[in-house]
């Protein structure tokens, strides 16, 4: 466990685990349904979104929070502090470019809730939305990261993917989330994203937050989440003409390349 006691700095962030969003069953199935078919054929699972109306599979809606997750919890406490550290590094970083940051909101869920990009739902994963810049983050994806993937779930691989989607909240920031749809752009921009995670990493490596070795745990994350891994895991090979954030390989270069730099030019 990293020291994360270390770092003063908190971000933002809105717990809505445990409030009640009503969902039609056949609507919600269906569009999970359709959400993991695009998945697992390399598309986007949030193009699926942009193409239903989410109002209408809503039946009920309540803001209440079960006594579950009512306060801040220790899990809310780590993403807020997480967050926090981005807020401060990238503070830092747009300040020697002359520029202000504005810090992006972290919203936690459970199953869906709304944002501004339609609606936000847990076969998504952890993901930015840059309408209303906030990142959406269900954090039973750690558990699929690990079960399904044999990736990492321990918490500095958690602080990796929660810095990667800071990372393209950064791109939003500064005009490089581009319109392209081509999967080499999209390759290009998530790759970009984890040299961005490797920046803010770099950027607490000597608040001694992080214990001997742990950054493994964020390599370990990054090459469990690249395509070649996914597409062999879930289908058995590989078809990189439909790759969309890039190999594993590519993916712990990108990272490392940010790391060890701690350059922000370097990701450029």
């Amino acid at each position: 466990m990293a020291n994360w006691d270390k770092i003063s700095n908190r971000g933002t962030v809105e717990d809505r685990r445990g409030t009640a969003m009503g969902i039609s069953a056949a609507g919600v199935t269906g569009v999970l349904f359709l959400m993991g078919v695009t998945y697992l054929l390399g598309g986007n699972p949030l193009s699926v979104l942009q193409q239903v109306d989410v109002s209408q599979l809503q039946t009920q809606t309540t803001n209440e929070q079960s006594t579950e997750y009512a306060g801040a919890d220790s899990y809310e406490v780590f993403v807020s502090t997480v967050l926090g550290s981005t807020d401060a590094a990238w503070t830092g970083y747009f300040a020697a470019m002359n520029k202000s940051y504005q810090p992006p909101e972290l919203v936690l869920f459970r199953g869906y809730t709304t944002s501004g990009c339609g609606g936000a739902q847990s076969a998504a994963g952890p993901h930015y939305c840059p309408p209303d810049q906030t990142i959406y983050l269900d954090e039973t994806f750690f558990d699929e990261l690990k079960n399904r993937l044999g990736g990492s779930n321990d918490d500095v691989a958690q602080a990796y993917v929660i810095a990667h989607e800071v990372g393209h909240h950064v791109q939003n920031l500064l005009g490089e989330l581009g319109t392209s749809r081509s999967n080499e752009a999209s390759i290009a921009t998530e790759l970009q994203a984890d040299c961005y995670a490797g920046l803010w990493a770099a950027s607490i490596k000597d608040q001694q937050v992080l214990q001997p070795g742990e950054i493994q745990e964020a390599l370990d994350a990054a090459a469990a989440v690249g395509d070649d891994h996914i597409q062999e895991i879930t289908q058995g090979s590989i078809h990189k003409e439909s790759w969309t954030h890039g190999s594993s390989a590519e993916r712990v270069a990108a990272f490392t390349k940010g790391y060890d730099s701690g350059d922000f030019a370097a990701c450029q």
